[in-house]
Order: structure tokens, then sequence, then C-alpha cells
């Protein structure tokens, strides 16, 4: 038997889930538990390619740092770059030459700034506004560390006496920052597109049989562009009470005891450990039976309710130390922060939607008879009932009594709440006879929230926060729920980002607690952003 040591555990984020990585390696066992054939992941690329796209990218970096830099230093001076220099030869002009003696420290220190903030990492899940922050911060920071060598080195002290225009620098920021993210924009583009058609996926393994394993199956399964492809599930029982053949439409490969030899015949590069209820002990002593020779990431999802929010203090009660977790939500500074934001977004939003709000107004009327607005009570921050402004999408004198029975069977997690089916869950109401031609399309590019904006200025609501209930779906709520009343519902959410309608009530709720422990105004940024990209590619509804 060989043992191995896991590395630095690194702590990740996917989609709401606090994860920890574990890296391993895996040694070959005799024996093999399972039919290779059955689980083995297709449509892997071959090895050479991913080191062949990280090299072109080394390349095209290169390229774009040098290139940015005489393109910044052609528009500030206006003159040439080259010069002959006689018998045919070509070197540096007069004017370059002072940039030019730069122009290796330029390339090298861009290099070192992307592999520092990882924007050559082609594995696992990515974020199109991750990536934009990543590239911004490298630039930046290689723009501050190549003025520094600007001012420092002077071409080996060659031009000791020359003055570097400043504004050389600050061009140089501004195209390497938009060549660089263009780069990365259609390489995750074509990424993307490979992805959703099943190409060279990780193949992985999950580990346990209960709601947080079945969510997890679910997810990869209808997110394929986060580069995973769930191949098996392993029972994390106790030995002996018996492995059925399929969970979720998963083959059950093995239980906890047989882990090892699942991963060298089934290929898998990464694990999910998915069951809180799993023996720390028993985990242990399988994760120590794993060789060294192939690589393996082990990760631990464990539910939102095990995790402590980030907002969190360490006291010390004498010699005792204490863990203190926030009271409120959110502190009078940070409530002030959110105010003021929502006050610009929801200023800026207006003034950039006015225009098109007659053209919605005359396809209501046109579309059928009734008011242009509809208001209905809401359940804000606390409990307090509020009026909400929409854009009617119903014929008018509705019955509410279909949404009121749907609610009650979502919130109690009921079967039938789950109008698609196990591969493509839905839970919303579907082919809805109550919805005008025109609301479809409004709903679907969620246009009928629009007055929203004005409960935001009103202070009702946010521009992120948890979706705002109607008062007899509060009724049904467990005491638990309402922790989701204590911020300020908001016009989009994580959840709204995260899943939406493919999501039960209570992973529903969990996003919502998630997002009110974890607020910053960047998180808000970040999910704006997304529901951008949501909205035009029509998941609105």
């Amino acid at each position: 038997m060989i043992f191995c040591y896991p590395r630095q555990p690194v702590l990740w984020k996917l989609h709401g889930y606090s994860v920890v990585v574990i890296t391993l390696r895996v040694e070959h066992i005799k024996d093999p538990l399972v039919e290779t054939r059955v689980v083995r992941a297709p449509s892997r690329a071959p090895h050479w390619v991913i080191p062949t796209i990280k090299a072109g990218l080394v390349v095209s970096d290169s390229l774009i740092a040098a290139l940015s830099f005489a393109a910044a230093f052609y528009l500030r001076e206006g003159g040439l770059i080259f010069q002959q220099t006689g018998a045919g030869k070509f070197g540096w002009s007069a004017k370059f030459a002072p940039y030019g003696a730069l122009l290796l420290f330029v390339v090298l220190i861009r290099l070192l700034a992307l592999r520092y903030y990882d924007l050559y990492r082609l594995r696992g899940e990515f974020s199109f506004f991750d990536d934009g922050i990543r590239v911004f911060k490298s630039s930046a920071i290689g723009s501050l560390l190549i003025v520094a060598a600007a001012f420092l080195y002077r071409g080996g002290f060659h031009y000791r006496a020359f003055s570097y225009a400043r504004s050389v620098f600050v061009l140089d920021f501004l195209i390497a920052l938009g060549s660089f993210y263009s780069i990365r924009l259609l390489m995750r583009s074509a990424q993307t597109f490979f992805r959703r058609r099943g190409v060279n996926l990780i193949p992985t393994l999950v580990v346990g049989r209960g709601p947080e394993a079945a969510f997890c199956i679910k997810e990869m399964r209808a997110s394929p562009s986060l580069g995973y492809r769930v191949i098996g599930a392993v029972d994390s029982s106790t030995p002996g009470s018996g492995v059925s053949e399929t969970y979720e439409g998963i083959p059950v490969i093995s239980d906890l005891a047989g882990l090892p030899e699942a991963i060298r015949e089934s290929g898998a590069n990464e694990v999910i450990i998915a069951d809180s209820q799993v023996d720390g002990d028993t985990l242990f002593d399988v994760m120590m039976r794993c060789g060294r020779r192939r690589g393996v990431e082990f990760r631990i999802a464990p539910s939102l309710f095990n995790c402590l929010p980030s907002k969190t203090e360490v006291d010390q009660i004498g010699a005792l130390p204490m863990i203190r977790l926030f009271r409120e939500p959110l502190s009078d500074f940070a409530r002030a922060t959110k105010r003021i934001s929502d006050i610009v977004i929801a200023s800026l939003t207006l003034a950039l939607f006015s225009p098109f709000w007659l053209i919605i107004a005359l396809l209501i009327k046109f579309d059928s008879k009734g008011p242009v607005f509809y208001a209905q009570e809401r359940v804000g921050m606390d409990g307090r009932i509020f009026v909400v402004y929409k854009f009617r999408t119903m014929r008018v004198d509705s019955d509410s009594e279909i949404h009121r029975e749907y609610q009650r069977k979502f919130i109690a997690g009921h079967a039938e709440a789950n109008v698609g089916d196990e591969k493509k869950p839905a839970y919303k109401l579907r082919d809805d006879p109550r919805i005008t031609g025109v609301g479809s399309g409004l709903r679907r590019l969620s246009l009928d929230e629009v007055p929203q904006l004005l409960n935001v200025l009103r202070g009702d609501m946010s521009v992120v926060g948890p979706r705002p209930p109607i008062p007899y779906e509060v009724e049904a709520y467990e005491l638990r729920h309402r922790k989701r009343l204590d911020m300020k519902p908001g016009l989009t959410g994580l959840w709204q980002v995260s899943g939406r309608n493919r999501l039960p009530f209570e992973e529903m709720v969990k996003l919502d607690l998630f997002y009110i422990e974890n607020w910053s105004l960047l998180f808000d940024l970040k999910i704006i952003l997304r529901t951008v990209l949501v909205v035009l590619q029509g998941d609105g509804y």
C-alpha cells in the first residue's frame, strides 16, 4: 500500500457553495471494481491540446505586450519606431530607443503579472466578469512595475537624463487592458462553445446520495459550460447496506471503501464529497489509500447551513477564543453604502429605459384590455408590506388561486412542483392561461420588472436582494425561511443568476441567506453583470 499526503487545501466558491480543494495522486490498483466502458467520459481532447493553447496564449500575450507599448509610443510621440542604420540594417529610431531598452522588461512583467493572477488556467469553472477583474489587476500592477523599471533602469543608465512621457505608460495600460481581455473573451467563448457540446469536460465522481449530491449532479448536468461531467456516483452509506445501480440518472459505481479503485477504473479527474454525514476518519483513510502517480482533485461541498458566514469576528473571553457572528446582516455603514449605490444605479437605469416605456405601454394596450401597470402587495424587509409596480403581463381579473396552490407545493417541496423532469427541472408554472402574448415576451426578457426601479428609489426595494414574496407565500414559510426577510428584496439576486426556475425552494433560500451573510458592493456588481447576461440569453422566465 502506498500512502499519500494531501497538499495545502484551497477554498473555492462554486454557485454559492464553499468548496475545499485538495490535490492528491492516485496509484494504480489491481482488480478493477467497475467496467471502464460504462462510465469513462467520452469526447476528451488529446493531452497536447491544452498545453498548446496555453503556449499560444503566452505567445499572443508577449506580442500584445510589445505591440501595445510600441503603439502607445506612436500615438503619443508620433515618431518612427524603426529606422535604417546603414548596410540595409534596421534598429530603433532615436526617439524610440529609450523606450526600446525597456521592451524586454515590459514583456516579462506583463507575462509574470498575467501568470500571478492565474490567467492561464483553463480548467474548471470560469466567469467572464472574474476574468475581466483579473485582467484589470494584472494590467494595473504590470503598468506600475513597468513605470518603476523605466525610472530605475533607464536602459542600463544609458538614458539617465532622459524623461519618459507618462502618457505613454497610461496609453500602454489602456491598450494592453483591452487587448488582453479581448483575447480572454475570445478564448472563453470558444471554450464555452465546445463545453456546451460535451467536449473536454472534466470527468467527475460525486460522493453521497443526499440533497447536496442531487443538487450538485443536476447543476453540472444542466450547465455543461461549468466544465464538468458527472460520470458516476459513490455511495457513502455504511458497508453492507447495499448499493443501488443508479442515482439521479447517474450509475452508482462504488461505495466509499472502493473509491480509489473507482477513480482508477473510471478515469475520473475530480471527486466531489457532497455528503456532510461522511465520517471524517473514514474519508481520511480512503484518501490516504490513494497513491501519487495520477493527479486527482478532491473537493468538499458542505451545505451552506453548515458554513460560517464570512462576516465574523474573533473575540476572546478570558482564555476562551470565541467567534462572534454579526447580529445584523449589514452594519449602518454598509446599509448606507448599499442605499447610495441603489439610488445611483436605479436613476441611471430609469434614464436608460425611459424611451422604451412608451413602446412597452402601447404593446400592452394593443394586446389586451386593462391598465399598463400592475400593482401588487409584497412582503419587504422585516415583514413590512409594500406595493410593488410592474408592467401588466396577465389578463385583468385573473384568478390567483392557481399560483397560490402552486406556491404552497413549491415551498413545501412537493415533487409535483417540478413541472420539468429530472434532467431539466423547472419550478415555474408552464402554459399559464393568465399570461398574455406580450406578457410572455416581457417576462422572458424580465422587462416587466423595470417599473420596480421606482420601488428602489422609494426605498422599498434594493437593486440586488432576495426575491420579494407575496403575503400568502410568507404564510407558508417555516421559521427558518423568514431569515431571508432580513434584507430588502431586490430586482435581481443570487438566486436569479444561479439557476432561477431550475432550483427548488430550499436551494433558493440557501442562496438568499448566503447573499445576506456575504454581502459586499463588489458582490452586488457581479450579480448585476451576470443578470445582464442572463437577460440577453433570454433565460429570464
